[in-house]
């Protein structure tokens, strides 16, 4: 994990290989930004001239680098873009901040120092920028080069044998202008830092290839590191899962010779007053088992088990921030394959709640999961439950490639995480759940299908889900199908692969539940 520290000392004086400032666009041109004075006076008052002369405009995370003149102890100066200079008075929003600071760690992969001189108003930048840097300064390469063992996350790279490894990502980062003995600018570190990591480490799940990463696999990971913070933890194997009546996560998983799983994890705190529930989808691989995928749809589908590394990276940064509130999370783990075993089309499974299901397609699997983890979820009678799940290519169509759908049986909950998804910057829009599509999913033959009509598919999975949530439980449904899994060139702190979506959300859902700002 890159390293990050606050420094007091002036950008013209900090040893680095690399110092970062901000442009933005003024009315005539780039415009230096707060926190690059010193640099600017370097050049002679004439910074936004050279700029300007090299192209720069200021553009949200564009980037230029140029060579530092003798005035400063840094060899490169790399601009990025802050998009429009914000009004008299007003201070760049945190997610231009977040964002800039990702392109600049992004674009210093191979550099073992930078520092960064960007705006830094009050702790809330601070905590932005150090989220940014620390988002954007990541890089998954375990699998590339020829040794048998390494660390994703940015960790340990592995070097080919005659030739280079791949580049590692920016080993330290220093912000300047933070107040180091400030006790909020100290904090908003520690939390970036935290936070960051955790959304790192969903990423690395994501990304580790399906052979590796099995259920068991998955659930082996999640012991040893809630064991590592105090969190308790109980797996149910297959044998247990069956005993336990589990028939939606063993009716999934039966068809893979890697066998289901269900983890809980519990953090609690001895002052929480409220806890909370997080369930997460985690199918380690998803064919589409007997109602197959078709030719290319399958090569991503490692990332469908994004919401169950989102929720057990929320549990533990709960942990780790040591949050008054009690946290418990539920992977339900399994491999959807075709085999001689799986679930076919037209079988019925008894869910963990008793209900019946009717399974029309196969591919329609992570609600099945869901269904007995969230039933299994409300027997603890939480204050509120929270799925996350890559559930419906239906949300994909609706709401694109950066956005996840938020649905919920409580208005005002679903739109309390559609704001604190917004304000941590995560793209999320409130969907409904209409009571009459319910009626698409009726059966003849049990009590629900796992399919109603093709239009509105993906609320008609919300509705689904909500026949296994508690009665009087407040609930939401987090779709993250579109963002989970960037298959595009990476853009601010956003890389390719897995993203880690909804783990800030999560987080800091947490955090207002615990403080009691939560409605």
């Amino acid at each position: 994990m890159t390293a990050l520290t606050l420094s007091t000392a002036g950008a013209a004086t900090l040893r680095a290989d690399v110092l970062v400032v901000g442009v933005a666009k003024g009315p005539k041109g780039p415009v230096v930004a707060a926190g690059a004075e010193a640099v600017d006076k370097a050049y002679d008052g004439k910074l936004a001239a050279v700029l300007d002369a090299l192209g720069a405009s200021g553009a949200e995370s564009e980037i230029t680098k140029l060579p530092a003149p003798a005035g400063l102890k840094v060899p490169v100066v790399l601009a990025v873009g802050l998009g429009s200079l914000p009004e008299k008075d007003e201070s760049f929003d945190e997610e231009v901040l977040r964002r800039a600071a990702g392109a600049a760690a992004r674009a210093l992969h191979g550099s073992k120092k930078a520092a960064f001189a960007l705006p830094l108003d009050d702790a809330s930048a601070v905590t932005a920028v150090a989220e940014g840097a620390l988002l954007g300064a990541y890089a998954f390469t375990v699998y590339q080069g020829g040794e048998k063992k390494g660390s994703g996350n940015g960790g340990t790279s592995r070097t080919k044998s005659g030739g280079e490894g791949p580049k590692q990502p920016l080993a330290e980062v220093t912000l300047l202008g933070a107040k180091p003995r400030d006790k909020e600018h100290k904090a908003a570190v520690e939390r970036a830092t935290i936070v960051a990591t955790e959304v790192n480490i969903a990423r690395d799940l994501v990304n580790t290839p399906p052979n590796d990463l099995t259920p068991e696999a998955f659930a082996a990971v999640a012991s040893t590191t809630a064991k590592e913070h105090g969190i308790k933890v109980q797996v149910l194997d297959e044998k247990a899962l069956v005993k336990g009546g589990y028939g939606g996560i063993m009716g999934v998983g039966k068809g893979s010779e890697n066998p289901p799983r269900l983890v809980r994890l519990s953090y609690t705190h001895p002052k929480a007053e409220k806890t909370l529930a997080f369930v997460g989808k985690g199918i380690t691989y998803d064919s589409g088992g007997i109602s197959l995928k078709p030719a290319g749809h399958n090569e991503t589908m490692k990332c469908d088990m994004a919401g169950a590394a989102a929720v057990f990276a929320t549990v533990v940064a709960a942990a780790k921030l040591g949050l008054q509130v009690n946290v418990t999370g539920w992977l339900a783990l399994a491999e959807n394959m075709p085999s001689g075993s799986a679930v076919k089309p037209g079988d019925v499974l008894r869910m963990y709640s008793g209900k019946t299901v009717e399974v029309l397609n196969t591919d329609a699997e992570g609600r099945l999961v869901l269904g007995d983890a969230l039933t299994r979820a409300s027997e603890e009678a939480p204050d509120a439950i929270v799925d996350v799940a890559t559930l419906t290519g239906a949300m994909v169509l609706a709401l694109g490639n950066r956005t996840f759908a938020v649905m919920g049986n409580d208005d005002a909950f679903r739109t309390s995480i559609h704001e604190i998804a917004e304000e941590v910057g995560e793209s999320s829009w409130p969907m409904p759940l209409p009571a009459e599509l319910r009626k698409s999913m009726d059966s003849p033959t049990a009590d629900i299908a796992n399919m109603g009509e093709r239009m509105g598919s993906g609320l008609l999975a919300g509705l689904f889900l909500q026949e296994f949530v508690g009665e009087g439980i407040t609930w939401a449904h987090l779709d993250i199908a579109g963002p989970a899994f960037h298959e595009g060139a990476p853009y601010g702190y956003t890389p390719k692969g897995g993203t880690g979506s909804a783990v800030r959300t999560l987080v800091r859902l947490a955090e207002r539940t615990a403080t009691g700002d939560l409605g």
